[in-house]
């Protein structure tokens, strides 16, 4: 097996061997997992019995990876209407770690953990901050949210599994954030994009100059962002901006990451079976078409999840990538289906809007969309930070940059929305996920 890396930069160690696996080996292991945790769960969770049974289907007719479509498709509402404990294969004896959603949305997700599961994950958490180049000797800021979110522990049980120095942090406090980062020569952070923007702000505003800190790397996660974004990110600080992927239903974060080449998430195949499905026909979609993203975990053992739906929008990447890894790529989840919303008619996904903003100079990362009704027809706003020498400019450079938006908008969206430019800090800024639209139509 022939590996291709650079050292400090496309780490590889022992433990991220699978990512280099041989193309039908990998199959071969996916091949066996998935007939095991088919079997694991088929007399352990009532729900895939029952549908199974209503097709008439049993895990000894799982023979192909193509098989893998025969079972049924799990949805967030199944696990909502399955709370708390529904969807556990195994006994409460052996699970050892609960997590679950904020339940924002009414309940909570609930998700569970054996000890092996906990082992998997810290493997591929491992093996994600190998591949974006951090290594034993690292100075790792987790400013993911510790407690019942699996965006802190996930991230801490992989970097000391790394050899890395952990600072557990979670999110809050950004001055103490700052003053971390800089007296502890910090040299990676984990966090939200979002809140990352935030920090780099703050910082400034404190005389710290992110980019002279010996900072290196970020991971991040846990909302979309966009290519824009990341620019944004890595001109203001100098450090390379790393996309990482997961979900609590079926992990946590560690389900994919970048590699130091930036160009799509490499998925942890021998972990998680991937699909990309049409999300009106459910018909299987070729490498390089975009579809939802449909996930079956291969060794879970607390909470095995088949054939789950994700609504994150996205296509297989075809090409091998340039690290060597043999595990495929996916590209970068700017939206979902889930989170578009209709207005006049047309769908729109606050990607791009994000998009659109970001390309116009004088812009801040920080907007807000306001969705309302007036006398029966949907409006949309766009509220959006400038500089502050903008800002303070004359009244003209505002109302030149606002009509161009406005038209770059209406291009993009195909419907025209309104833009309203506001001072620096005056939107909310979140420590975690960013809410980026209110919907106030139904209120």
């Amino acid at each position: 097996m022939t590996q291709s890396w650079n050292d400090g930069d496309c780490s590889f160690d022992p433990v991220s061997a699978p990512d280099f696996l041989p193309g039908d080996q990998l199959r071969a292991l996916q091949l066996q997992r998935l007939k095991s945790v088919v079997n694991w769960a088929y007399p352990r969770v009532e729900l895939y019995r029952k549908r199974m049974e209503e097709t008439g289907l049993t895990p000894g007719d799982i023979r192909s990876l193509d098989d893998v479509r025969r079972l049924p498709f799990t949805t967030k509402k199944d696990l909502i209407d399955t709370y708390p404990f529904g969807l556990f294969a195994s006994s409460m004896s052996d699970i050892v770690r609960l997590h679950a959603s904020s339940g924002t949305t009414g309940r909570p997700i609930v998700v569970a953990y054996t000890q092996e599961d906990i082992s998997v994950w810290a493997e591929v958490m491992h093996r994600s901050f190998a591949a974006c180049g951090l290594h034993r000797g690292d100075i790792i800021q987790n400013a993911y949210g510790y407690g019942l979110f699996t965006g802190g522990l996930g991230a801490h049980y992989g970097a000391e599994a790394l050899g890395a120095t952990v600072i557990p942090m979670s999110g809050g406090n950004s001055d103490r954030q700052i003053m971390v980062m800089r007296d502890f020569g910090v040299t990676a952070i984990c966090c939200t994009p979002s809140y990352f923007i935030h920090l780099i702000e703050r910082a400034g505003e404190l005389g710290v100059d992110v980019k002279k800190l010996p900072i290196r790397a970020g991971v991040f996660g846990a909302e979309p962002w966009t290519e824009g974004m990341r620019r944004r990110i890595q001109a203001e600080s100098n450090i390379k901006a790393y996309d990482i992927y997961g979900l609590s239903e079926i992990i946590g974060p560690g389900v994919g990451i970048e590699c130091c080449h930036q160009d799509g998430l490499h998925i942890f195949e021998d972990h998680f079976l991937v699909e990309i499905i049409d999300p009106a026909s459910d018909r299987p979609c070729k490498d390089g078409e975009e579809g939802e993203l449909v996930l079956t975990t291969l060794s879970k053992r607390a909470m095995p999840i088949l054939r789950y739906r994700t609504h994150d929008i996205t296509a297989i990447i075809p090409e091998p990538c340039k690290c060597g890894r043999t595990i495929r790529r996916i590209q970068r989840i700017a939206r979902r289906s889930d989170d578009m919303f209709i207005i006049r008619g047309v769908n729109v996904f606050p990607s791009q809007i994000e998009t659109a903003l970001l390309a116009a100079e004088g812009t801040l990362p920080h907007y807000q969309i306001t969705l309302t009704r007036d006398k029966g027809l949907d409006q949309i706003e766009v509220q959006v930070e400038v500089t502050p020498d903008l800002f303070g400019d004359k009244i003209g450079a505002l109302e030149g940059l606002q009509n161009k938006l406005e038209s770059s908008l209406e291009r993009t969206l195909g419907l025209r929305a309104d833009v309203r430019l506001v001072e620096p800090h005056t939107l909310a800024r979140s420590e975690g996920k960013a809410r980026r639209v209110k919907d106030l139509r139904n209120l």
